[in-house]
């Protein structure tokens, strides 16, 4: 069941601009009708000496940019962007096969941050916010890597794994903080912004 835009967020129409099908399931998860905005090319660079801790909001900022003289008086947009960071070093998707393998290989045995940042924007207004999440990962066996970027495919996913896959049945000790953070969206954080906005 959908929750009507007017019983929580009165005539305000809401508007993902993601390629993630897991974001999009995931509002429709909490039950929130969102519509598909267009996906734009946008430079998802970030400045050398940011803080690793900084990219996610700032890369989910930009994207939201793009959209600023686009949006009618009744929209929200959602952007989002994660990131994960092991070591004080921030792992975007891998650029192929052997990228991933190489990232789960360092993530293996460590603990990591997953940091997702959220960019709301309206005509009127802009809020951004980033949610972190620690996930430790268990040693993996380079078998068991290869298995899993042989049949998971995960290159459009930060740090080279979906948690809700095999490898976080499997690989996952423990996390701390939002589960749904590490899938892309921290959606009890971003349900009360929408609430607010």
């Amino acid at each position: 069941m959908k929750i009507g835009s007017r019983q929580i967020f009165g005539d305000k129409k809401l508007l993902l601009a993601s390629a993630s099908p897991r974001r999009r399931e995931l509002l429709g998860m909490i039950g929130i009708e969102v519509h598909q905005a267009a996906v734009k090319d946008v430079d998802e660079s970030y400045p050398c000496d940011m803080l690793p801790e900084d990219v996610a909001p700032f890369i989910s900022r930009k994207k939201a940019e793009a959209y600023a003289d686009e949006l009618m008086p009744d929209e929200i947009l959602i952007t989002a962007d994660t990131v994960v960071i092991d070591g004080g070093k921030v792992l975007g998707k891998p650029s192929d096969e052997a990228d991933a393998v190489a990232m789960l290989r360092e993530l293996s045995g460590h603990t990591h941050k997953v940091v997702t940042g959220v960019t709301l924007l309206s005509p009127s207004r802009m809020e951004t916010f980033s949610e972190t999440t620690y996930v430790e990962f268990a040693e993996l066996s380079d078998a068991e890597i290869a298995y899993y970027v042989e049949h998971y495919r995960p290159l459009d996913k930060a740090g080279a794994y979906g948690i809700q896959e095999w490898i976080g049945y499997i690989g996952v000790n423990g996390i701390r903080g939002d589960y749904y953070n590490v899938m892309g969206l921290p959606l009890r954080r971003l349900y009360a912004c929408l609430k607010n906005m």
